[in-house]
């Protein structure tokens, strides 16, 4: 108990860096923003006026002051381009997000723990190749790359899956589903490739140990050997890999949510970056930081839980 409020209390120090790096972009952006907010049409009247209302003709300590005041508040500030809550607007996007980011990481595991294995148990014949082929192909397609010859296989000359967008009445709904699957696919083939390769190497490394040699010797089936005492021994590191892809997966929806048109949380960061929307370009950022820093906490618990070498 004592390790986990150690880590919790770790992770404190990490959601203050993330929250002032949020704080300050805004102040790191070339010339004014509320300038590129306007436009160059604007007055120095309104320029002041939008100034005051965001309070950036406050000192800069003053100003940090009041962003931490209003998150702890739940307060993201206004969109100035959509005329609504930062709060709100993220609050109709984060479920895609995480349903598209989670969806694309179960697919992932699902794809990878077999075929791990089955590399492994294979080392060196025709499926140990196969494996580290495919595997070779899914680190070499990003999925900028095959979302959209997945789009033009499936959607447009087979006609299987929408081409994009999501179904409004959600991915639980008769044909919400199909929305959901190219774009989890274009997220989760590059990350079952990685996870693949090192369940590969987590296995081999486990079915060389000395208890693996006692089991087979003491007459166990070789099914009991991989996958009753080696294969969950090899998946304990993976769970950290996993936390640390998680976050490549909520950096990767951005491009994912763009090409597919997924309303999620990364295809509205683009939006305010092109309109120049910086108070919800503030909040969005600061909303996938925080989901991080906590994915990664989770994470560490877990590793910690399923190993107790970890526990104290």
């Amino acid at each position: 108990m004592r390790s986990i409020l150690t880590r919790v209390l770790l992770t404190l120090p990490v959601v203050w860096v993330v929250v002032s790096l949020v704080f300050l972009l805004i102040h790191l952006v070339p010339g004014d923003p509320i300038q590129q907010m306007l436009g160059e049409g604007a007055t120095s009247a309104d320029i002041s006026a939008l100034r005051h209302q965001y309070g950036l003709d406050l000192p800069l300590r003053i100003q940090y002051l009041h962003y931490w005041r209003d998150v702890l508040h739940g307060d993201f500030g206004r969109s100035i381009r959509l005329n609504d809550s930062v709060l709100h607007l993220i609050s109709t996007r984060y479920p895609y997000t995480i349903q598209l980011t989670v969806s694309a990481l179960v697919l992932g595991i699902l794809l990878a723990v077999p075929a791990g294995v089955l590399a492994s148990t294979r080392r060196g014949r025709w499926q140990d190749q196969s494996v580290g082929l495919i595997s070779l192909l899914g680190l070499s397609f990003p999925s900028f790359a095959l979302g959209p010859v997945l789009i033009l296989v499936f959607s447009i000359a087979l006609g299987w899956l929408p081409v994009s967008g999501a179904s409004p009445d959600g991915i639980l709904s008769y044909d919400g589903w199909k929305y959901l699957v190219l774009p989890a696919v274009a997220m989760g083939a590059s990350l079952a490739a990685i996870l693949t390769r090192m369940v590969r190497t987590a296995m081999l490394e486990e079915l060389n140990r000395d208890y693996i040699r006692t089991a087979r010797a003491k007459g166990l089936s070789e099914n009991a050997v991989v996958y009753r005492h080696a294969l969950p021994n090899a998946l304990v590191p993976i769970v950290t890999v996993v936390g640390l892809q998680f976050g490549a997966l909520l950096a990767g929806a951005i491009v994912t949510e763009t090409i597919f048109s997924w309303p999620g949380l990364g295809r509205l960061v683009v939006t305010a970056i092109s309109s120049r929307d910086y108070a919800l370009v503030q909040g969005s950022l600061l909303a996938i930081g925080l989901t991080y820093v906590l994915v990664n906490l989770l994470t560490d618990l877990t590793y910690r839980w399923i190993n107790p070498r970890m526990r104290g």
